[in-house]
């Protein structure tokens, strides 16, 4: 339809209208229709809809959009949907169950920020700019939350873990041996799992034991591991040998005496820390004031009253006013006095501390007087009366005192104020555990608070711990202050975690324990690390045993020889049932690693047993044999027949060899050889034993070595039989007398063969010559029947197919 058409019917329709009588005809002028307009909008926007609304609906409807329809479409729509979790997927489709959570994290996020900027008026978060800022706001908040969460949680599962009386059994890495398998077998062949530094400890283990064993004057292991140390450049563990060569150097105790018990009890441990901790201070300052020597001017005789006025010159320089900085009591030489007093007992040197208390003035007589008892005497405990004198002069005056080196200097000379930190002076675990170390008193007066070596354990072990010292990241810090406390046990089995550091753990442990110093544990079952009720507190005890094995289970399947020289630190020990360790270890060893004869020897063709690892240790009352009859036992119950064999010939256990010896022949006697075989093997075996054993001497019960005997005969009738010696096995088995389903079936068969061979022309029968052909078969299927008949008489004692078997090959003679 075009415009003109539409025009035509416009007209029309107008016609139409005017010619209607029904319809009065209205006309408006533009101001009437503006008018009607504004009412009509009036009206509308008083309506429910409101005045939005209508303005949407004049708006949308110039468009010829219908609104109410869109309405009610958008009403079935459900909005929550869209910011709900969405359907879960199936495990097994891991591609959307990715996606899934990743929308999912996406949308709880806008979820979490909509709630968030949901703000008052006056808030900042109407516009971009405030939504930013809360949402950076949120962000910040949560994370300091989170922050703080996990750090609580760090610090619980810290103190739950220094709690813990056990807990060393889950922390110990085992590292196992290299696994072979067809395509690597070869290339593994002789390859050590030792590392260079396990190589040069071992080397040190094998001498020492050798020295053991030739029965001369033990060296000091320590010593000889520490050497050894020097050797791998490293600092750390020179140092940790360092500490463990002044720890040791003390006087030893009674070998009857338990080491926990001693060392709670002497305070020679006490003094041993002391002067390491001196002496690695002094090494400090003289470093520190070479590097500056020309600085520091250092003259006169290099000892610790000049190393220690240099050391305080560098350290405070040229300060005019000493009571700007807090000191007091005048200088020496321009240096102030207490630093100096300090630094000199720092360096261990009591006389120097009393040079620099010569220029001080009076009022510090109690002081000097201790110093000088200390000096003269320093194994003995000043009187008491001086004691509190230093004490009470403490508390009156030097307390509060502004100079903290004056303080701390009558908190080590009084013991005073245990409980003051001095953390203007003890900057670090050196300094602060040295001024611990000097306030110790190992007895008390009553009502007298004092610091006990005890004390000082439970603050390094349980109140600090491992968290304190940041032991995770600073290993050999923690190991450190935990030696120096005379907390061995502890030390070695933290150092134990580290794969670094393991190897040098357990050489520590072995040689304390060879001084007598390690607390082991009464127990071999117990775990790595316990406490004993009996022991003082905090005191662990360490199980070397444990350790020991932890340790070898690395090496022993490439190295048994390394392996046997360290289970040897455990010939004192027995386990749960009374056994020896170290015969125990070597049982384990040979069993898992399958070298009895490079451990235990082999049978030579004279009979004679050769040498192996085991035999070098038999001057230190180590039985070799009864280290093949544990080996022995052991296979025994785990079924591995074979071996255990060998093992009771080397312990020379005749019974028991041919006892088992009789057991697998038994099993595999009527099968025919194969090259590689049990049978094949077991019959090399019995032929060997029966070649060097006199059968008639043997000591063993009558019944054992007739069973023997008898199999032995088994073993060549089936020989013969199998190599179609038909003649010779009958032979040996008139000799035999014994019946049972194999014996019958190789017996039938032997008859049939020899039926089918006489039936042949020109064949000889196997009887006398005179007998002919047909008279050998009927002697033949007499026999053949008489068989048989056996066969049926003991139906229940023979396997079901036997008697058939018998029957068939009857029948085929006739």
């Amino acid at each position: 339809m075009d415009f003109n058409s539409l025009v035509q019917q416009a007209q029309r329709l107008t016609n139409e209208v005017q010619n209607t009588e029904d319809i009065p005809r209205m006309e408006r002028t533009l101001p009437q229709v503006l008018l009607a307009a504004q009412e009509l909008h009036s009206r509308v926007t008083q309506s429910e809809m409101g005045s939005q609304d209508a303005q949407a609906h004049i708006m949308l409807g110039s468009k010829g959009i219908d609104l109410p329809k869109i309405t009610q479409k958008l009403e079935t729509l459900s909005s929550r949907k869209t910011f709900e979790p969405l359907e879960p997927i199936a495990d097994t489709d891991i591609q959307s169950f990715l996606r899934n959570e990743k929308e999912n994290a996406i949308l709880s996020v806008i979820e979490e920020v909509h709630k968030e900027v949901s703000c008052p008026e006056g808030i900042p978060g109407e516009d971009s700019n405030g939504i930013s800022w809360l949402f950076q706001t949120y962000k910040s908040a949560q994370k300091q939350k989170w922050d703080h969460i996990v750090s609580d949680w760090r610090e619980e599962k810290v103190k739950l873990m220094n709690a813990l009386i056990g807990s060393s059994q889950g922390w110990i890495e085992i590292q196992k041996g290299p696994e072979q398998t067809i395509l690597n077998e070869t290339s593994l062949t002789g390859r050590s799992c030792l590392s260079s530094q396990e190589m040069a400890y071992a080397k040190e283990v094998l001498e020492y034991n050798r020295l053991v064993i030739e029965g001369v004057l033990r060296p000091n292991l320590v010593q000889k591991f520490a050497l050894v140390a020097e050797e791998f450049n490293d600092a750390k563990i020179t140092e940790m040998w360092e500490i463990i060569k002044y720890m040791v150097n003390v006087m030893p105790a009674p070998r009857n005496q338990d080491p926990l018990r001693q060392r709670s009890q002497s305070g020679q441990l006490v003094q041993q820390a002391k002067k390491y901790l001196e002496h690695r201070y002094k090494v400090y300052m003289s470093t520190v004031v070479s590097e500056h020597l020309r600085e520091a001017q250092l003259g006169g005789v290099p000892n610790t009253f000049n190393l220690v006025s240099a050391f305080v010159r560098l350290k405070f320089g040229d300060v005019d006013n000493l009571n700007y900085i807090g000191l007091q009591d005048g200088r020496i030489d321009g240096k102030p006095i207490w630093p100096m007093v300090f630094y000199c007992l720092r360096c261990g040197d009591i006389q120097a501390a009393l040079k620099c208390l010569e220029f001080i003035g009076p009022g510090h007589e109690d002081v000097i007087q201790v110093l000088e008892e200390k000096f003269r005497k320093p194994e003995q405990r000043i009187s008491s009366k001086l004691e509190q004198q230093i004490k009470m002069q403490y508390k009156r005056q030097i307390r509060n005192a502004t100079d903290p080196f004056k303080r701390v200097v009558y908190c080590i000379v009084g013991s005073c104020d245990i409980h003051e930190q001095h953390q203007d002076i003890a900057k670090t675990s050196d300094d602060f555990l040295w001024i611990q170390l000097s306030l110790i008193q190992m007895e008390a007066e009553a009502n007298q608070e004092i610091l006990t070596y005890s004390g000082l354990q439970t603050m390094i072990l349980e109140q600090y711990g491992e968290k304190h010292f940041n032991a995770n990241d600073q290993p050999h810090l923690y190991f450190q202050v935990l030696a120096l406390t005379g907390q061995f046990e502890v030390a070695i089995e933290f150092l134990s975690r580290f794969e670094r550091f393991r190897p040098h753990a357990v050489h520590i442990a072995l040689a304390l324990s060879e001084l007598g110093m390690l607390g082991g544990s009464r127990d071999v079952r117990q775990p790595l690390l316990s406490v004993d009720a009996e022991d003082p507190p905090p005191l662990r005890r360490l199980n070397l045993a444990r350790l020991v094995m932890l340790y070898v289970k690395k090496f022993e399947i490439t190295d048994p020889a390394e392996a046997i020289q360290y289970f040897f630190f455990l010939r004192n020990l027995l386990d749960s049932d009374g056994r020896n360790l170290f015969l125990l270890s070597v049982t384990d060893l040979a069993i898992e690693c399958g070298e009895y004869d490079l451990i235990f020897g082999k049978i030579q063709v004279n009979g004679i047993r050769s040498r192996g690892l085991i035999d070098q240790f038999e001057s230190v009352q180590v039985d070799p044999k009864a280290a093949c009859q544990m080996v022995a036992d052991e296979l025994v119950k785990k079924g591995i027949f074979e071996n255990a064999i060998k093992m009771f010939d080397l312990a020379e256990n005749h019974e028991q060899v041919l006892n088992y010896t009789s057991i697998l022949l038994s099993q595999v006697v009527s099968q025919p050889s194969k090259r590689g075989s049990l049978r094949e093997r077991i019959q090399i075996a019995t032929r060997d034993i029966k070649d060097r054993y006199d059968i008639d001497e043997v000591k063993c019960d009558p019944k054992t070595v007739s069973t023997f005997v008898i199999l032995y005969d088994l073993l060549k009738f089936f020989d013969e039989y199998h190599e179609k010696k038909y003649q010779l096995a009958l032979e040996t088995l008139a000799r035999i007398n014994l019946v049972f389903p194999d014996i019958l079936l190789a017996t039938m068969d032997i008859l049939h063969s020899q039926y089918r061979s006489i039936k042949g022309k020109g064949v000889q029968t196997p009887f006398s010559p005179s007998m002919t052909g047909e008279s050998a078969l009927a002697r033949l299927r007499e026999q053949a029947k008489a068989l048989t008949s056996m066969g049926a008489t003991i139906p229940y004692r023979m396997p079901g197919d036997t008697n058939n078997k018998l029957v068939q090959t009857e029948i085929l003679m006739h």
